[in-house]
C-alpha cells in the first residue's frame, strides 16, 4: 500500500498546487486573460497530471501492488469529483472550445488561445509528472521510469472501431452535460463523474476512453504500436464526429440567428448569467453558455487494462 499512499500524496499535491496557481493568476492577471488562457492552462495541467499518475496505478497496480478494479474505479470517481469541484469552469478539452466556436459563442481568436492553452497545460503536466516519477518514491514509480521510454499504445483495437468508440464516448459525454446543465452542482458533478467512470470502465480496454484530443496527444501519441496518422484518426477525428449534426446548415443558421437576436441583447443587458422571463426557450437552452464545467475534460482519467 506504500505505492498507493505515494500516488495519493501526488494527487493531493497536484490539486493544491493548481488551486494556488489559480488564485495567483486571478490576483496578477486581468479577468479576460485569466478566463481565456491561465484558467485553461492550469485546468489542463491538473487533468493531465492526474491522468498520467492514474495510468501508472491502472497498468502496474494490479500485478505490482495488488490493486483491484473496485479500488481503481473508486479512486477514479473520487478524482473526478475533486477535479470537478476545483477546475473553476476550465474546459481543458479542445472539443468543447470548438463546439462553442461552431455555436457562435466564442470568437476565433479566443478559441485559438484556448486550444493553445490546453495543449500547453497538457504538455507541462507530462514533463513535470515524468520528473516526479524520476524521484522513484515508490516501487511503482521505479517500474514506470524503466518502462516510460518504451510505453505501448493505448489503442488496442482496429482504427475504425477505435474511432467509433471515441466518438460514442464524446457524444454521450456532451449529451450528459447538456442534460444536466440546469441541475444543481451537488447532483450534476457526481452524476457526470459516474458516467465518465462507467465509460472509462467499458471503453478503456479498447482506447482508454480519452475523448479529449489534447489529453490523448499528451499521454499516448509518443508510444509505439500505432502510427501518428492512426492516433490522429482515433483520438482527434473520433471525438470531432459528434459535431456533425451541429455543422448542418440549418443548425448553424439557427445558432447564429439566436446569438444575434434582440432577445439575447436584452438578456445581456441585464448582466451576465441572467435572462429575461420573456426569453425564448431556444435562447434559454443556448448550449454551454452558462454551464461550462471541467467535466468537459472528462476526458476521462482512463482505466485501461483491468477490465480485460
Amino acid at each position: 500500500m506504500a505505492g498507493l499512499n505515494v500516488s495519493l500524496s501526488f494527487f493531493f499535491a497536484t490539486f493544491a498546487l493548481c488551486q494556488a496557481a489559480r488564485r495567483l493568476s486571478k490576483a496578477l492577471l486581468s479577468e479576460g486573460t485569466y478566463a481565456s488562457f491561465a484558467r485553461e492552462v492550469v485546468g489542463a495541467a491538473q487533468l493531465g497530471a492526474c491522468c498520467l499518475e492514474m495510468q501508472v496505478l491502472v497498468e502496474l497496480g494490479p500485478w505490482a501492488g495488488g490493486f483491484g478494479p473496485d479500488l481503481l474505479l473508486t479512486l477514479l470517481f473520487l478524482l473526478l469529483l475533486v477535479h470537478g469541484a476545483t477546475c473553476d469552469g476550465a474546459a481543458a478539452n479542445p472539443t468543447v472550445s470548438l463546439q462553442e466556436l461552431l455555436l457562435a459563442e466564442a470568437s476565433v481568436p479566443c478559441t485559438l488561445l484556448a486550444l493553445a492553452a490546453q495543449g500547453l497545460g497538457m504538455q507541462a503536466a507530462r514533463v513535470l509528472t515524468r520528473r516526479y516519477w524520476a524521484w522513484e518514491l515508490s516501487d511503482l514509480h521505479v517500474l514506470q521510469s524503466l518502462m516510460d521510454a518504451h510505453c505501448s499504445s493505448t489503442l488496442r483495437t482496429s482504427v475504425p472501431h477505435g474511432t467509433l468508440v471515441e466518438g460514442a464516448c464524446a457524444f454521450f459525454f456532451h449529451l450528459s452535460l447538456l442534460r444536466f446543465r440546469n441541475t444543481l452542482p451537488v447532483y450534476r458533478v457526481p452524476l457526470t463523474a459516474l458516467l465518465v467512470t462507467f465509460m472509462a470502465y467499458t471503453a478503456g480496454p479498447f482506447t482508454s476512453a480519452f475523448f479529449n484530443p489534447a489529453l490523448a496527444a499528451s499521454v499516448t501519441f509518443q508510444c509505439s504500436g500505432s502510427t501518428l496518422l492512426e492516433y490522429a484518426q482515433v483520438y482527434w477525428l473520433g471525438p470531432l464526429t459528434e459535431f456533425w449534426p451541429q455543422m448542418q446548415p440549418d443548425h448553424l443558421g439557427t445558432a447564429v440567428h439566436t446569438t444575434g437576436s434582440p432577445l439575447l441583447a436584452e438578456s445581456r443587458s441585464q448582466g451576465p448569467g441572467t435572462h429575461s422571463r420573456g426569453t425564448s426557450p431556444l435562447l434559454r437552452g443556448s448550449l454551454l453558455t452558462h454551464t461550462r464545467t471541467c467535466w468537459h475534460s472528462h476526458s476521462s482519467m482512463h482505466l485501461s487494462r483491468y477490465a480485460s
